[in-house]
């Protein structure tokens, strides 16, 4: 059974968004990264890069694949976590303390279209 963070909000391309202070923090669900397996490469965007809604931002490789990241909300790049470059298994044991990217929204409304977690847990349920 994949952990899922109370608070967050999950999109169903796996992407978890923290909202603080009109910023998006970005992460991999649990479901994503057991799914996954072993992380061994994380491809994130520059600061000050645009990402937009639906649209992919970098890729997760692990040893048997390589997975798109979605982004769920649009904006600019206001910070991607380094330490990922040199640790890409930080998000295979703790996905959700483990961050990607933050994003300044350009529309914050489009958090509406993502799930809390007990959406996301039926959706996940609905998948098996």
């Amino acid at each position: 059974m994949s952990k899922i963070e109370e608070g967050l909000l999950y999109s169903e391309s796996h992407e978890w968004v923290k909202v603080e202070d009109g910023k998006a923090v970005i992460g991999i669900s649990d479901f994503a990264q057991k799914s996954m397996g072993n992380i061994v490469y994380v491809d994130m965007p520059d600061e000050d890069d645009d990402i937009a809604r639906n649209e992919d931002f970098g890729a997760v490789e692990s040893v048997k694949a390589a997975s798109d990241l979605i982004a769920p909300v649009s904006g600019t790049v206001t910070d991607r976590n380094e330490v990922l470059e040199d640790e890409p298994g930080l998000l295979n044991e703790d996905p959700y303390a483990n961050w990607i990217i933050k994003v300044e929204m350009s529309d914050p409304s489009e958090t509406e279209s993502l799930m809390d977690a007990a959406a996301y847990k039926a959706f996940l349920d609905s998948q098996e």
